[in-house]
Parts: C-alpha cells; sequence; structure tokens
C-alpha cells in the first residue's frame, strides 16, 4: 500500500527564537503570518497535528483542519523544559555532553533520542498500514527522527540535520520501506 507523508514543522515561537527547551509555548505573531502565506497543500486522507500549542497553531495558520496525536508530541525534555539551553550547559555541561552524545541517555529525566525515534517510527509504520496521504504538524526533533529512521541512520545522525520553523518535507511508503521525496 503506498503512503505519502507531508511534514510540518511548527512555526517560530519565542523559546526556539532565544534557545531554550522548549514548553507548550504559543507561535510569534510573525510566525502565524508566515505560515498563512504557505501555498495551499495537497489534498490528504489525514490531517494530524501534534497536541502542543504551536503545532495546533500552526496547522490552524494553515487552514488545516487536523487531529491531535500524542505520537506526535515533542520531545520530553523533562526537567530541562523552559530552560536556556546556555544555562543547562553551565550548570550540567556533562549531562548535556552526554544527552547530545549518546542517544539513549536521558539525563533530564525526560525522553532519550533513541525512545523519541522508536516513538516515531511506530507513528510512521501505523501510518504505512494505513495508506493515502497523511499531512503530520509536528516538531524539529520529530522530523529529525523521522528522517533518521527513513535513512536507517544511526542514532547519533540526529544532530545532522537541520529542520527550520515552517520546514516541509515529503516522504512516501510503498509498505515496506520509507523514502524521502524531493521535489520542485
Amino acid at each position: 500500500m503506498n503512503t505519502r507523508l507531508t511534514w510540518i514543522c511548527n512555526g517560530a515561537t519565542a523559546a526556539s527564537r532565544k534557545a531554550l527547551f522548549p514548553l507548550d509555548e504559543p507561535l510569534e505573531g510573525k510566525a502565524e503570518e508566515e505560515a498563512g502565506k504557505i501555498a495551499a497543500l495537497p489534498r490528504a486522507d489525514r490531517i494530524v497535528t501534534s497536541p502542543a500549542l504551536r503545532a495546533r497553531q500552526t496547522a490552524e495558520a494553515l487552514r488545516l483542519e487536523a487531529l491531535a496525536d500524542p505520537a506526535l508530541r515533542d520531545c520530553d525534555h523533562g526537567r530541562w523544559a523552559g530552560r536556556p539551553i546556555a544555562a543547562v550547559e553551565a550548570e550540567e555541561p556533562e549531562s548535556l555532553m552526554a544527552w547530545m552524545t549518546e542517544p539513549a541517555a536521558a539525563p533530564h529525566g525526560g525522553e532519550s533520542l533513541v525512545d523519541l525515534r522508536k516513538r516515531v517510527a511506530g507513528w510512521m509504520d501505523t501510518q504505512s498500514a494505513l495508506g493515502g496521504h497523511v499531512i503530520a504538524v509536528s516538531h524539529a526533533a520529530v522530523i529529525r527522527a523521522a528522517v533518521a529512521h527513513v535513512l536507517q541512520a544511526p542514532p547519533s545522525s540526529f544532530w545532522l540535520n537541520d529542520v527550520e520553523p515552517l520546514a516541509i518535507l515529503r516522504m512516501t511508503s510503498n509498505g515496506s520501506r520509507w523514502s524521502l521525496r524531493f521535489q520542485h
């Protein structure tokens, strides 16, 4: 069964501009305006979004009627949520380094990158079994995990792709494997 998956990264927030570990913050006003300028998206069989406010607001700005799916939530940053990355680096340099270099580590008490990837891969497998076209509005970390899964890349590759706010990435599945899809 063929499946098309269109990922859309949530718009920018104050946390993303200030290099904070995210909380459930709203979009910046400019981000809603930028999302509204994105060209019309193709028809989809399913439209889903992370339950986070910034993802739901992005879907609304794109004029998408989306259902919230908990599997698309952002990475759980545990006790680091809402804190500046620079402060965590100054106070817990070993913990931050472990999280960035050891994908199975979760020194913040939240979700490891390995666990994030497993969650995202499981969601993608479900979508592949359903077929059709799905649009998913989620977060940079979720999309990074999806890319690593599609490329069957080592978990450490998570940090090697940069997903900007409002980025759109397409993938396809033939029922047995996923592929990245680049189009003009």
